[in-house]
């Protein structure tokens, strides 16, 4: 384990290019959060410097696609493309998606299918009607069996 250094002893711009390596790896959404996560990288931070560091870095605290706080960087936290936000979101937590009839069932991780039917209504893709979201179970409508076999089909 590398030894831990005193933030005064490292130089202000080595600490912050961790920050913000750490803030861009690592879901955090608190400042002990953080400083423990630096503490593990060998760089020890008082909470003083660990504020001044992320406010000069302009880090913020946003919610991602499931709704949870995080830190992210400036440059991170536009929202992405739509298109990209889903491909990100259903590869992450997508387990299954089959067609019946006219409707697309997705099965998803616990907690996540609100954020893919999310995802999909901003995409506004031409074949989806609508959607509704369980828990774990996203139904996207297509107006017909094709449109919802292509549309399984494109999703999976």
């Amino acid at each position: 384990m590398p030894r831990a250094r005193d933030a005064r002893a490292q130089p202000k711009e080595d600490r912050q290019r961790l920050i913000g390596s750490v803030v861009t790896r690592r879901r955090l959404s608190t400042q002990l959060q953080l400083e423990q996560a630096l503490a593990q990288a060998g760089c020890v931070v008082t909470q003083a410097t660990l504020s001044r560091d992320l406010r000069e870095l302009g880090i913020r605290k946003v919610e991602d696609d499931l709704g949870r706080p995080r830190y992210t960087l400036p440059d991170r936290s536009r929202s992405p493309e739509p298109g990209a936000a889903l491909v990100t979101i259903l590869s992450q937590f997508a387990h299954r998606v089959t067609a019946a009839q006219n409707i697309v069932v997705i099965q998803a991780q616990l907690g996540s299918a609100p954020a893919i039917a999310r995802a999909l209504d901003r995409v506004e893709h031409p074949l989806v009607v609508g959607t509704l979201a369980g828990d774990d179970t996203c139904l996207v409508i297509a107006r017909t069996a094709g449109d919802a076999e292509r549309l399984a089909s494109e999703l999976s």
